[in-house]
């Protein structure tokens, strides 16, 4: 995925869960692995790398009170790419990272030659399709434009939604790998507007229907209950999409990220997630 404008927030969270801190841009917070005792002796830090809505949002106001509790201060460090937050865990900047799922993961480790490990998958967005500059799906013009993300292995997933509702058919049907190169039948003669994930709400003024990432559609202000259409739950994409605790090789043991691990796949968690997101963000299973 294209790099795009960094935000490189910084929330450090000392007691109860912080709220998001919008407008400082701090550096040099990230440990460089292993434990980090702090000034008070037995507290420990762990600096994690996210996407801000809903990952931070979720490390910030539910998982940094429970790890506190355990005797660990969780530093949050937020990212509007997807390029900078691998780099600075490959590089120990931070211990870890909380932003992508499992395929783009493996996409980035073989493009740059590095050996993230997704130590556990934690939560699932939906994907859907938005109306721009029309409504019905099921009336689409021919030669409609249709803004979809550019990267590799998410583009695949918005080509999977497209077929499922029968706007195009792909080569191969069931390819979360899929281009644009790969469109069997296209009865609408659409035509893909190809952007950075990011980018994509942005477009809606500009094209008639948008498959936007869950993250990127919450944080333009749209839930999935907005969509003309979800992925289904019965696809590859629950599976090949859930969003990962990410990290090193010498820190997928860590004691600290095995904690924010066991934070996250919790029963409190799941009805976290359900009474702050509902439907748009739902536990990995």
């Amino acid at each position: 995925m294209s790099q795009i404008t960094r935000r490189d927030f910084v929330t450090t969270v000392a007691g109860s869960a912080g709220a998001l801190l919008f407008g400082s841009v701090l550096t040099g917070c990230g440990s460089s692995g292993g434990t980090s005792p702090s000034s008070s002796g037995d507290t420990k830090t762990l600096t994690v790398a996210a996407s801000p809505t809903p990952h931070a949002e979720i490390l910030n106001g539910f998982a940094a009170p429970k790890l506190k509790d355990q005797g660990i201060d969780l530093t949050v460090k937020e990212y509007t790419d997807y390029i900078i937050p691998n780099q600075v865990t490959s590089s120990g900047e931070v211990d870890a990272n909380y932003f992508q799922h499992i395929n783009y993961l493996n996409n980035y480790n073989a493009e740059n030659g590095t050996d993230l490990v997704g130590v556990a998958a934690i939560h699932y967005e939906p994907f859907g399709i938005y109306a721009g500059t029309a409504r019905d799906l099921t009336a689409i013009a021919d030669g409609a434009q249709i803004a979809v993300p550019n990267d590799a292995t998410n583009e695949g997933r918005a080509l999977l939604l497209l077929q499922q509702e029968g706007i195009i058919t792909l080569s191969d049907p069931d390819s979360y790998e899929a281009t644009a190169n790969d469109i069997a039948g296209n009865p609408h003669g659409i035509k893909l507007v190809e952007v950075e994930a990011a980018a994509v709400p942005r477009q809606l003024q500009d094209v008639d229907f948008a498959v936007i990432n869950g993250n990127y559609a919450i944080e333009a202000g749209m839930h999935v209950a907005d969509a003309l259409a979800v992925e289904s739950a019965e696809g590859v994409a629950v599976q090949q999409y859930a969003n990962y605790i990410v990290t090193t090789p010498a820190n997928q043991n860590d004691e600290r990220v095995k904690a924010l691990v066991d934070v996250l796949r919790s029963d409190d968690f799941r009805q976290y997630l359900s009474d702050t997101y509902g439907k748009d963000v739902l536990p990995a299973d």
